[in-house]
């Protein structure tokens, strides 16, 4: 409730009547004192921190002989139709559907589009170019180390 302060004029000088509560009475009521909350003794369970770092993803893939025909068994399941036999043309604009064919052969394959490369899959043919390069796991600098380097050029990898 707001406190209600009445002013006049008497005289020569303003009066003011203020209420009977007093300045802190009236700041403080908006303030509940709150009780101490008392803290349970939790016990903690020390472990030892785990110091086995987990192994590296291999992001290596072989394509498999029978990539083609594994591709056109997913277009089956996903189109639920059987493929014309242009299946290679078949575009994949909808979003739905590109999405549904790219998810089932990563699963089958082992081997997900990345994000940088989806926009470049218009077509069923753009998808079997993907999945028909193989990809090595080693960098390039480890290329360099196991080729034949010029004698006055070593790559180490010791710092």
């Amino acid at each position: 409730m707001a406190a209600l302060c009445v002013c006049r004029y008497a005289g020569r000088s303003w009066l003011w009547n203020v209420p009977l509560a007093t300045r802190r009475d009236f700041w403080s009521r908006s303030r509940k004192e709150k009780e101490p909350v008392v803290a349970e003794a939790v016990e903690e369970v020390k472990r030892e921190p785990v110091l086995v770092c987990p192994p590296l993803r291999s992001r290596a893939y072989t394509p498999p002989d029978d990539l083609q025909s594994r591709l056109e068994s997913c277009i089956n399941e996903v189109l639920g139709s059987s493929p014309p036999s242009n299946w290679q043309d078949i575009s994949l604009d909808d979003g739905h559907v590109k999405f549904r064919l790219l998810a089932h052969l990563a699963n089958d394959l082992g081997h997900a589009v990345p994000n940088s490369r989806l926009h470049q899959m218009c077509r069923v043919r753009d998808v079997l170019d993907f999945y028909s390069v193989p990809v090595q796991d080693r960098s390039k600098f480890d290329e360099l180390t196991a080729s034949n380097l010029p004698p006055n050029l070593k790559i180490s990898w010791g710092y």
